[in-house]
């Protein structure tokens, strides 16, 4: 096996792994609300980012990647709106894993590459191949399933595909490295969470007055959880080939429906596997079509 190839394997497990085992890391975080955690990981993440580019010796690639993406009202507003998506998927994230609806998670991120493929043709016109075209249907014919069984749209799910489909697209019209991108996503959204955390502290409700040692560390280490995956990720991404990278981001969703259903005793109905098998169809079509693309 090539040296590269085998290198991104590892680095694209490493990611995946990463991303599908994060809800053990904020069920360590049980005590303290979502918005908290949520204002705590952009905190935390932008200073990690501002080490790493320090450490890497990429701070001047920093500066010039920010003064040119905010040297247009285009790329600067793509860039804010990105924030914005990101804050509302990570803080979804978050307080579903914290009201026990983990599988709720992972179908969210299973629909994802389907959405994806929405939003392609709706915004940037590309044409759907018939592969693709049933792999949405089954998507949509798996959400319904959901919704006519339990009577309510499986919200968290579909919040999830749809924030995190929209903030990749709007991260095609943005040429930054991925360093550059985190750094400046949580630089913006950092002020809110800061004013967020003082506001908490005016009535000693902040975790840093009330919490014990081991959640003070675990919330300072969102940060190093946040960008590690990430920059895994942009690895794997260099030196895979797309269809493979493709291929192993369903490892992600099915270590945290496995998480949510063996470790936290979430339930699995009869009307869970119908959806999931839809959506599962789906990828299936929808993987085929890349790889024979290829």
């Amino acid at each position: 096996m090539d040296k590269n190839y085998r290198q991104g394997i590892i680095y694209g497990l490493g990611a995946y792994c990463l991303w599908g085992i994060l809800p053990v890391y904020w069920k360590l975080l049980q005590e303290v609300p979502a918005l908290e955690i949520l204002a705590n990981r952009f905190i935390w993440s932008a200073v990690f980012v501002f080490f790493l580019l320090l450490a890497t010796g990429k701070l001047k690639v920093f500066l010039s990647e920010t003064a040119s993406v905010f040297g247009t009202v285009k790329t600067a507003a793509a860039m804010l709106a990105a924030a914005v998506a990101i804050s509302f998927n990570w803080g979804i994230f978050i307080w579903a894993v914290e009201a026990g609806r983990i599988v709720e998670t992972s179908m969210g991120y299973y629909i994802n590459p389907l959405v994806s493929v929405l939003f392609g043709m709706i915004f940037l016109r590309e044409r759907l191949d018939k592969l693709q075209l049933t792999a949405v249907i089954c998507a949509v014919v798996g959400i319904v399933i959901m919704l006519v069984k339990n009577g309510s749209l499986p919200w968290v799910s579909v919040s999830l595909a749809v924030t995190f489909a929209f903030y990749a697209l709007l991260k095609k019209i943005i040429p930054v490295s991925a360093l550059t991108s985190i750094m400046l996503e949580t630089l913006l959204i950092t002020p809110l969470a800061l004013g967020y955390l003082y506001y908490l502290s005016t009535s000693g409700n902040c975790s840093y007055q009330s919490g014990n040692w081991l959640t003070i560390l675990v919330l300072i280490g969102a940060g190093a959880v946040t960008a590690t995956p990430l920059l895994l990720f942009t690895g794997c991404a260099k030196l895979l080939p797309l269809k493979i990278v493709g291929f192993m981001q369903y490892l992600s969703p099915t270590i945290s429906l496995f998480l949510g259903v063996f470790v936290y005793g979430e339930s699995f109905t009869v009307t869970h596997l119908l959806s999931f098998g839809c959506i599962w169809l789906g990828l299936l079509f929808f993987t085929w079509s890349q790889i024979r693309l290829k």
